[in-house]
């Protein structure tokens, strides 16, 4: 009989993405990118995360041009738009508490995932400005 304990053993590490560690930046980007990329719809979690959020349609309504309301968007324009938000989700999810509080203002998963890009890389450069 499988019990709760072996069902958590079987998932593994693929229901959280991986941990930000300060000496391990490098290898979590990697680890992250395989993560978001093993999700339904990965390739464009991963591309919302490289490019950006989708660019929301606008619809001309009594000559006033308008966004597009989430219901009114295509399926593919839907899957997008529901991938932005899991790609925030998932980079938040990995995040140490107190790196989260730093960054969790930032909505969108391109500007959060260079944000801490950036501040990792300066929390690798030690008091003589080199690289550790």
């Amino acid at each position: 009989m499988t019990t709760l304990a072996d069902k958590a053993i079987l998932s593994g590490a693929d229901n959280r993405p991986p941990m930000l560690e300060k000496d391990m930046y490098d290898s979590r980007k990697s680890r992250m990118e395989l993560y978001m990329m093993n999700r339904q719809h990965g390739r464009m979690i991963l591309e919302s995360v490289e490019n950006g959020p989708i660019i929301w349609p606008t619809i001309k309504e009594n000559g006033v041009t308008r966004l597009k309301k989430y219901y009114e968007l295509s399926a593919m324009e839907a899957i997008q738009a529901d991938c932005d938000i899991k790609a925030t989700n998932i980079i938040l999810q990995g995040l140490p508490p107190e790196v989260y509080a730093l960054v969790s203002n930032h909505r969108i998963a391109k500007e959060l995932w260079e944000r801490i890009s950036t501040s990792h890389a300066r929390n690798f450069i030690d008091k003589t400005g080199k690289r550790v």
